[in-house]
């Protein structure tokens, strides 16, 4: 690693492992047992990204004294259930291991508990390739105290990595908003969960449809960055 390699902060559920149904099945199954309405699959799909208690409350329309519920039973079910029909995005694996022989700082941060997070990185291997794992309060449904939202927790892992110059990969408009609170960039992948068009709405520099392509962009940052430091040390006044 040199001074001019960029640190990367990935974005989990849509970005680096596919939930594969177990997400909205999950949803699904504990609307369906507390008798709510279960919303059409294009709205579950939009759930996929967000903080799970604000979905459940503006998208499924769950009433605030049943919140803490469906968010339980919804637990249960991903971790007897989801978790396994989870998968990693093609290339992601090689994408991950290709960053740690070259000792490129990588963090994850997810609106997903922080623990949760972690159990499903280990599911699939890959958790160790993190330098730091960032995600939620595990009480999603608390008020006071709210849990941390996307913006603070991309801010815990910077902190982490002890940077001001990363670059945050994610699939929502969530993920770009988060990280220009932060001053950072955020790079787009197609492969995820937003509608067409919101990535480029919400401002990422860059959409990307492939982990090759991916690679391209966080290589050309690298690039840019190398370049900026050189003026600085051919010119102090830079």
């Amino acid at each position: 690693m040199t001074l001019s390699t960029v640190p990367v902060i990935f974005d989990l559920d849509g970005t680096l492992v596919d939930p594969a149904g177990g997400i909205t099945g999950g949803i699904s199954a504990a609307l369906t047992e507390l008798g709510i309405r279960v919303p059409a699959q294009a709205q579950l799909d939009a759930m996929i990204g967000p903080k799970l208690s604000d979905s459940l409350l503006h998208i499924a329309g769950v009433p605030q004294e049943q919140l803490a519920e469906v968010i339980r039973l919804y637990r249960a079910y991903y971790l007897e259930t989801g978790i396994a029909q989870s998968r990693l995005y093609p290339g992601i694996r090689e994408l991950l291991e290709g960053y740690a022989v070259a000792g490129r700082p990588i963090a994850v941060a997810t609106q997903k508990p922080e623990g949760l997070a972690r159990i499903v990185l280990d599911h699939h291997g890959i958790a160790a390739s993190f330098s730091f794992i960032r995600g939620s309060a595990a009480d999603e449904a608390a008020h006071t105290n709210a849990p941390r939202g996307k913006t603070e927790i991309i801010a815990a892992a910077m902190s982490d990595l002890r940077t001001q110059h990363a670059v945050m990969v994610g699939d929502r408009a969530q993920d770009v908003a988060g990280a220009m609170a932060n001053g950072l960039d955020c790079i787009g992948v197609s492969w995820g969960f937003a509608p067409d068009g919101e990535l480029h709405e919400a401002g990422a520099v860059a959409i990307v449809h492939s982990t090759t392509d991916l690679v391209a962009v966080v290589e050309g940052m690298d690039a840019v960055r190398a370049a900026a430091l050189s003026e600085v040390r051919n010119d102090g006044t830079v």
